[in-house]
């Protein structure tokens, strides 16, 4: 693939030594939204992938998406595109196992229409993909491996190895959204905290053959929580916590076996249901960094933190950064300031390291009380389940702290 000549943009017009006013290395979700957030500024962007555009659309997962990312996806202007190929939820169960008490939030439980959505990967990335066809300031290269990464005081170096050419490209500023092993971020020895849990998740979608009525599900196991999402064309998506051993057992039942042990547990509540496609497992880490940047570098997503699946936090608040930081660089450039210095990317930092942190906090503390047969903890669960359900501004503060509503509002969500 040969590569396309950059764009000088304004703020770079009298640097001729800079290819590209700032790189994002990692073309998933997180890394492509941030481009697209900043499609309209007047910054050259390189957006690094290292995947073909349809190897990273393939990928099977599916995101609840919370009420604030889709306000960003509407501030971004992607919404009408993507809103058919998506599925809404507007009832959500909370259960401790089988507990016959219930907790279900309902839309007016904190006044808006619905509670979230459910949206698959290849839609949701293949819709931002989409949004960037055309746009004269961000170039996409893809395939193409960052090799080598050289900082410098003014700005950073990156080799990248593509199809028929390697190139050397200089640039203002490196955003790393390249994963939670982040390359970048381990080259920068940027400290990280957190641990490995002893569980994994195993992913299946099953087809229904009674309608699943909106509704989104999350039960607390001994295992771990385990959700069950819906999704468009009257299907599901469930994400199993178990421990990993057990993880490895499921993944090698037949498919009528493990339809079995699904309708088992569920087949209350799903009639008949018919897997689709490939399980996959993947195992369940909490991360956070120490940093999330330093000299022309940010970092972004699973780059800076990972999570617990539960309530589908890790995908929005990887949105939330990236709207964030484009928010910050935007201003910073509108100012005619490096975007690059310390000084602008410390106010990505104090917005969202704080918010991240208080996250990763509530579903680190609800896995380990939900996965415990401990009987003080099992009483102290089930009197905080209670007045969840009968104290309505508990309840609504929860959900909306769950849900991104609690904390600063990026612009592009007030659009």
């Amino acid at each position: 693939m040969a590569l396309e000549q950059p764009v000088v943009s304004q703020v770079t017009a009298n640097r001729t030594d800079y290819d590209y006013d700032l790189m994002i290395v990692g073309g998933g979700i997180v890394g492509t939204l941030l481009a697209c957030a900043l499609k309209d500024s007047n910054l050259s962007i390189a957006l690094i992938e290292a995947e073909t555009h349809s190897q990273a659309v393939a990928k099977a997962q599916a995101y609840s998406i919370t009420l604030l990312s889709s306000q960003i996806l509407q501030g971004l202007g992607v919404w009408d595109t993507l809103r058919p190929q998506i599925e809404t939820y507007n009832t959500v169960r909370l259960s401790d196992a089988a507990h016959p008490s219930v907790v279900q939030f309902l839309p007016t439980d904190i006044g808006t229409q619905t509670l979230g959505y459910v949206a698959e990967h290849r839609v949701l990335l293949a819709t931002l993909q989409a949004y960037l066809d055309g746009c004269s300031n961000v170039h996409h290269l893809c395939p193409a491996k960052v090799v080598q990464t050289k900082f410098q005081t003014d700005g950073a170096i990156l080799d990248v190895a593509m199809a028929d050419q390697n190139q050397s490209l200089r640039t203002r500023l490196v955003i790393a959204a390249d994963g939670s092993r982040s390359p970048l971020r381990q080259q920068a020895k940027i400290r990280t905290y957190g641990w490995k849990y002893w569980q994994a998740c195993v992913v299946a979608t099953f087809q229904l053959e009674t309608p699943h009525n909106n509704t989104a599900y999350e039960w607390f196991w001994e295992g771990g929580p385990s959700g069950i999402l819906p999704l468009p064309n009257n299907r599901c998506r469930i994400v199993w916590t178990v421990p990993k051993a057990e993880a490895e057992t499921m993944l090698a039942l037949s498919e009528g076996e493990f339809t079995e042990r699904f309708t088992r547990r569920y087949g209350a509540h799903f009639s008949r249901p018919t897997l689709e496609g490939d399980r996959y497992a993947f195992p369940v880490q909490l991360l956070h960094s120490s940093r999330y940047v330093c000299s022309r570098l940010a970092l972004i997503g699973d780059a800076a933190h990972c999570c617990h699946p539960l309530g589908g936090q890790g995908i929005n608040m990887g949105i939330r950064d990236a709207a964030a930081l484009a928010q910050v660089l935007q201003t910073a450039c509108d100012r005619g300031e490096d975007i690059a210095s310390l000084k602008v990317l410390k106010r990505y930092e104090r917005w969202r390291q704080w918010e991240n942190l208080m996250i990763l906090s509530v579903t680190d503390l609800l896995n380990r009380a939900f996965s415990t047969q401990l009987l003080p903890v099992v009483f102290l669960r089930r009197v905080a389940l209670h007045m969840l359900q009968t104290i309505q501004p508990f309840k609504s503060l929860t959900f909306r702290l769950m849900s991104g509503l609690i904390g600063r509002t990026p612009h592009l969500a007030q659009r």
